[in-house]
């Protein structure tokens, strides 16, 4: 979906009678958070306002216009990729069991993570001075776990240790540690970790 479907105020008054500034207004909004997505992915972990209002194609006063600061532009910027996210969670699994599901985690957090990863790298720089990031990084690690804990059979999700195991590897922290730290592949990575996860369920299952 289109990013600009999260970032543009939806209206109902499609005629004529809309407001031409207000709709500039929307477009610039739209264009500096674009800018600023852009940079970050480009691996600019902390772009200025000049170098935002450079990339789209506006005056530095129309920045600071639409955010106070850049951690709300931050902010703006976190709910377009948690909106990306969540569009991935909302996809059915291909797996009919939940140990299926369970593994395919893998793959589809995989996937989200190389999406992600440059936002990352830029959100822990900022984190602690931003509380729109840290906000936005604790929504996300609580919705992951949800997620895991529906997958799960409610033996197991109860199962604290094993939970947290699970979670742990699927977090983004042991994808980067495997793909950058030490600098595997991307299927092996994937393979690496639902093995771990594997070896933990048949350990529950042998106890």
């Amino acid at each position: 979906m289109d990013r600009a479907h999260y970032l543009l105020p939806q209206s109902n008054d499609d005629g004529p009678s809309v407001d031409g500034r207000r709709r500039r207004g929307q477009d610039s909004r739209a264009r500096i958070v674009h800018a600023m997505l852009d940079l970050v992915r480009e691996g600019d972990v902390s772009p200025s306002a000049e170098l935002v209002a450079g990339r789209a194609e506006v005056g530095l006063r129309t920045v600071f216009r639409h955010f106070k600061d850049l951690e709300s532009l931050y902010g703006e910027m976190s709910a377009v990729i948690e909106a990306e996210l969540m569009s991935l969670a909302d996809t059915p699994f291909k797996a009919t069991d939940w140990r299926g599901r369970v593994l395919e985690l893998v793959e589809r957090r995989g996937w989200a993570y190389e999406r992600i990863a440059p936002f990352k790298r830029a959100f822990e720089v900022h984190r602690h001075q931003s509380t729109a990031l840290d906000v936005h990084n604790a929504k996300l690690v609580a919705g992951a776990r949800e997620i895991l804990r529906r997958v799960l059979p409610a033996d197991l999700a109860a199962d604290r240790d094993l939970f947290e195991a699970i979670d742990l590897l699927l977090s983004f922290d042991a994808w980067r540690r495997l793909r950058q730290d030490q600098a595997l592949e991307l299927d092996a990575t994937t393979k690496i970790i639902q093995a771990m996860i594997s070896a933990l369920l048949d350990r529950t299952a042998a106890a």
